[in-house]
């Protein structure tokens, strides 16, 4: 599965390659996927087959890693509406496939889960989740618990009424569905019963008039499963429209993290990280699931890393806040009520159309950490490797009205680099005591994902196109390697039919980089649009790709 195992630690048991060989890591093996664009998520290796999914076209190719040269075994072509295009908020990417029932499942832009026999490369089944008109796309990794398939929504520009469903991993059917917000009949949420505390109906009561039909709460990040609690937790984005003047409340449950039943999508618990998010404070980041001493007890808990700029540790039974200090540079508030759990807010960064600019809101809504940039645990460390950004924003907020499959935004928000003339770091955290342990400074924002291996060697790749290995104990860099187009991937960790241990990741800037970059596209002459004004020469090191790496000792 994406992110190696349930608890979403992104932790691999190989421990071959090591601080001390490291630095003799040397491509073995690169295929180039035919489509130029983001490159996200990241590659899966089931037995001695690797799968790869490109942004649209969503192609899925199989490769035989048994054979010299790693050749095709087959490749998937679906028919995905072109349409999609045009609605996808921030690049025709998708986030990966996952493995289950002998089946490759994964998304297509355009609103449809698929899934394909892994052996022969046959459509197995077809189900469409999503409604392109309202503005729903689909790059999101599905997600397997048991016999069901996780699936969400992108669309939180475009003001769509979140869900999350349930398809049964057999046939495709969709056999629940759960709003993140609205009636509690809607939520599958009821009140009193177990866990779930909420007041009744807080998915409306929390909203002014209907304005939660059209608040957001996309589901497009990463989901985590605990088999021994049967609870799935995801996060939610952020609500519509940025203007916050037209949604009064607290916004019940945007921005959030929340625990259900996979079996049939009942809410047990949620927390939100940013009541009325005031700045595309998005939560779609994964929530990793670990046990371990804090306070001086042992706890099952769930960290997470908030585009907010604080890093959370809860307690995953009960949804109680244990821990939450700020990762990266922080203004928009001043901390977090560990009793409440409420962000103890600056009134001063607070945004609306009636104030105007508001200048100096750090971080800027690329946030403290991308929820695209999936970060890894090590037990054998104890801490946590996650990418992170360091840039600031202005905001003005303006009215908008919605139109459906539009965008649904009413915000101007340049950014500027944070403090310390860098504006990206990979950091090492303590999840326990809320701490960096280490920090490696990067000129550009870090927008890819890690892996962390027995090796004690953690992984991650930067936009300007280097694939980095550092110690995972001291953050000593240990190796690079120029891939020829930035990283907005996931590097994994897998065991070859050789029996060898070897690195993959894919080369291909994208996401919300290629608005911003600047002209890295040289395949449409019309397209040569100037960079961002923060960062205006990203573009003189990375354009546009689309490369599988393999590296080996």
């Amino acid at each position: 599965m994406p992110a190696k195992d349930y608890a979403a630690t992104r932790y691999s048991g190989l421990s071959q390659i090591t601080p001390a060989n490291a630095p003799r890591l040397r491509p073995v093996w690169s295929f180039s996927t035919g489509v130029l664009g983001g490159h996200e998520g990241q590659p899966l290796v089931v037995g001695s087959t690797m799968y790869v999914v490109t942004p649209f076209p969503d192609v899925l190719y199989a490769f035989d890693l048994t054979r010299e040269g790693y050749p095709l075994k087959w490749k998937y072509r679906p028919e995905v509406n072109p349409t999609a295009l045009g609605i996808a908020c921030c690049d025709a990417i998708n986030r990966g496939a996952v493995y289950a029932d002998g089946k490759i499942i994964y998304n297509l832009l355009d609103g449809h889960t698929v899934a394909v026999d892994a052996v022969s490369g046959s459509e197995v089944w077809k189900t469409q989740i999503a409604d392109m008109n309202q503005g729903e796309t689909t790059p999101m990794a599905p997600f397997v618990a048991g016999n069901r398939v996780i699936v969400g929504p992108s669309g939180g520009e475009f003001g769509i009424y979140g869900w999350v469903k349930g398809l049964d991993v057999a046939t495709g059917k969709i056999l629940w569905t759960a709003h993140n917000m609205g009636p509690d009949s809607l939520m599958l949420a009821r009140p009193g019963r177990g866990r779930y505390t909420g007041d009744p109906n807080i998915g409306v009561s929390t909203w002014e008039g209907d304005s939660w039909r059209r608040g957001g709460a996309p589901v497009w990040g990463w989901i985590s499963y605990d088999p021994q609690l049967d609870l799935i937790y995801f996060g939610t984005g952020n609500p519509g429209p940025y203007n916050t003047e037209q949604r009064p409340g607290e916004n019940k449950w945007t921005n959030s993290v929340l625990a259900r039943r996979p079996g049939d999508g009942t809410l047990v618990w949620a927390y939100q990280f940013t009541p009325h998010d005031s700045w595309d404070y998005d939560s779609n980041a994964e929530m990793i699931l670990v046990d371990m001493v804090v306070g001086g007890r042992m706890r099952k808990v769930l960290v997470h890393f908030d585009k907010n700029g604080f890093a959370y540790t809860l307690d995953r039974v009960t949804g109680e806040l244990l821990v939450a200090e700020p990762f990266a540079n922080v203004t928009w508030a001043k901390g977090i009520n560990k009793r409440t759990g409420l962000p103890i807010l600056d009134t001063t960064k607070t945004t609306g159309a009636s104030r105007g600019n508001v200048k100096g809101i750090c971080p800027s809504l690329e946030g403290g950490k991308s929820p695209a940039s999936p970060s890894a645990y090590s037990p054998r460390t104890g801490l946590f490797y996650t990418a992170t950004n360091n840039l600031c924003m202005n905001f003005e907020a303006a009215p908008v009205t919605r139109i459906p499959g539009t965008p649904y935004i009413g915000a101007t928000t340049p950014y500027m680099p944070g403090p310390g003339g860098y504006m990206g770091a990979f950091i090492a955290w303590d999840a326990a005591r809320g701490r960096t342990v280490w920090k490696i400074e990067e000129k550009f924002p870090v927008w890819s994902g890690s892996v962390v291996t027995a090796g004690d060697v953690v992984f991650y790749g930067t936009l300007d196109g280097w694939f980095k290995a550092a110690n995972a104990r001291t953050g000593k860099q240990l190796w690079k390697f120029k891939v020829g187009s930035g990283v907005v991937g996931a590097p994994i960790s897998f065991r070859g039919p050789d029996g060898k241990q070897y690195i993959a990741v894919y080369a291909g800037i994208g996401g919300d980089w290629f608005l911003l970059s600047g002209d890295v596209r040289s395949d449409d002459p019309a397209d040569v649009r100037p960079p961002a004004d923060f960062a205006p020469d990203l573009a003189r090191h990375t354009s546009q790709g689309g490369i599988v790496w393999i590296f080996g000792l």
